[in-house]
């Protein structure tokens, strides 16, 4: 289960090994600390936001030029955050956020092409070099893939993140019993999916 004050390890450039909670970077920044607080943050959050695009965009590369204009995007926003939402929810939606606007882009250009974005995806997992999961991780992504949107984002944050409904509510915007609704429909159908590999 993600929590967000657990203590997070960073390194200074110095070299020095310090540890911070969300509560402690928020207070970097508000103390006029606002770059070390923003290093806090990426040293914290790099990992996390990485497979949690990834699960998206099926691709290293990808992943990697879009996680960049999230830490952009993060960076201009900081000045923004007024801590009516707990920082990794506020993270995880401009990423999220993000991520939905790409694919959204890709499902535009699909529509010139005659692929559609699902099966674009889906070769991405089959040609990943980096995808290092089994036959059954590859079918179980691929299928995650096929789901409408909304049922993605709260397939992959509720299963892959083990977050909790409110805090998936907070990112999305969504009441909880949708989002319940939502992954239980997102778990039969890939469970159907799943089932015929077997």
């Amino acid at each position: 289960m993600f929590d967000p004050e657990v203590k997070f390890k960073l390194l200074t450039p110095k070299g020095v090994i310090l540890t911070m909670t969300d509560s402690e970077i928020i207070g970097l920044y508000s103390g006029g600390r606002h770059e070390e607080a923003f290093n806090a943050i990426v040293d914290a959050y790099t990992e996390r936001l990485y497979w949690h695009v990834r699960r998206f965009l099926c691709c290293h590369e990808d992943t990697d030029d879009l996680l960049q204009d999230i830490f952009i995007k993060i960076w201009t926003a900081l000045p923004t955050f007024r801590g009516e939402s707990k920082l990794y929810t506020w993270l995880y939606r401009i990423a999220t956020n993000e991520v939905l606007n790409h694919l959204r882009k890709q499902k535009l250009k699909a529509l010139i092409s005659l692929d559609t974005a699902a099966a674009i995806l889906e070769r991405k997992i089959d040609d990943d070099p980096y995808f290092n999961g089994n036959e059954l991780q590859r079918e179980l992504h691929k299928s995650i893939q096929k789901l409408p949107e909304k049922q993605r984002v709260v397939f992959s944050l509720r299963y892959f993140d083990e977050m909790k409904y409110e805090d998936i509510s907070v990112i999305t915007g969504t009441s909880v019993g949708a989002l319940k609704a939502s992954y239980h429909h997102a778990y039969i159908k890939i469970k159907e999916d799943m089932q015929k590999l077997l």
